[in-house]
Parts: structure tokens; sequence; C-alpha cells
């Protein structure tokens, strides 16, 4: 008796499992988070492309792993202290390009060459005021002072006093 109920015990077991040919899982795998991301990073770099780095890397941590900066970086144009995101661009700009650009080595906004959105940077120029300043230039062909600023519409004596030392011409 006690055969005839092992060898029930030992069919039951060996019969009754269900199949093991299992289908595979549809849903993709999930990759485990390694903590790290890419950041693309050009400019005034010596190894300028993508770079990984930790997840909580900051700008001045990216370029770093970019090499660090070439001799005519304007580092001062970043904040090194900003955090970065997976995917980011971060540029480096050189001296020279900054001579060129809307934005002049002393941070002062270049009234000939910014974009309404680096006019809008400057304390009290909203997006209307910026759109004028740029009618105006392109009206005259470019500003030859600051002083020209009183030609725009809604900037009187006060608000050139708090313009003048923000901006640049040429």
């Amino acid at each position: 008796m006690l055969v005839a109920a092992a060898l029930a015990a030992a069919a039951f077991l060996y019969y009754g499992q269900p199949a093991t040919n299992a289908v595979a899982p549809t849903t993709p795998a999930v990759t485990a988070d390694t903590g790290r991301i890419t950041v693309h990073v050009s400019g005034a770099v010596a190894a300028p492309g993508l770079v990984e780095v930790a997840r909580s890397a900051r700008v001045a941590d990216v370029i770093a792993a970019a090499g660090g900066t070439t001799p005519d970086a304007a580092p001062g144009r970043v904040n090194l202290a900003a955090p970065v995101r997976d995917g980011e661009q971060i540029v480096v700009p050189s001296a020279a390009a900054l001579d060129e650009g809307p934005i002049a080595t002393d941070g002062r906004v270049r009234l000939n060459t910014a974009a309404a959105a680096e006019l809008e940077q400057i304390p009290g120029v909203g997006p209307v005021l910026a759109g004028r300043i740029i009618e105006a230039r392109d009206a005259v062909g470019g500003f030859s002072a600051v002083e020209d600023l009183l030609d725009v519409a809604g900037i009187g004596e006060a608000k050139l006093a708090a313009l003048r030392d923000l901006v640049v011409v040429p």
C-alpha cells in the first residue's frame, strides 16, 4: 500500500506539472539605470563631442570630461555650476566668438547684433520694447551711438540712463 501511494505521488508530480515551454514575454526588457547620462559638448573645448558623465554632473564636469577648455575659451560666459540633463548640448564660446556675437566680452548687449531674446535679458526691456529696438535699428541700418535709443518709442531720458551701462554700440 505504501508503495502504491508513493507511485501515485510520483506520477502526479511527473505528469501533473504544467508545461515548461513557456512563451517569452512580449514587453521589452528594461535596462538598469547606470546613473550616467550623455551630453554633447562643443565650442572651445579640447575634445568636442559626446561625453558620458554622472547623472548628478554639472557643466564644469562636462567640460572636464571633454578635456577642459582651449586657451581661447571664455568659460565665464557659461554657468559652470548648472546641472546638466541627458541629451543636452553645452557650448563653450571662444573669446573671438564673443567679440562678434550679441554679447560683448564685458557682458553688455550689442545693440546692433542682439536678437530679441538677448535684448529681453536687459532689466526693463520686455518683448514689446525689444521689438521696437530691432525695428528702429533695422530702419536706420544700425545704431551709431547708444543715444540713438531715444528715437525708439518708449525710451526717454530716464530709460536711456538705465540702459546706458548695459548696452554697447557697435
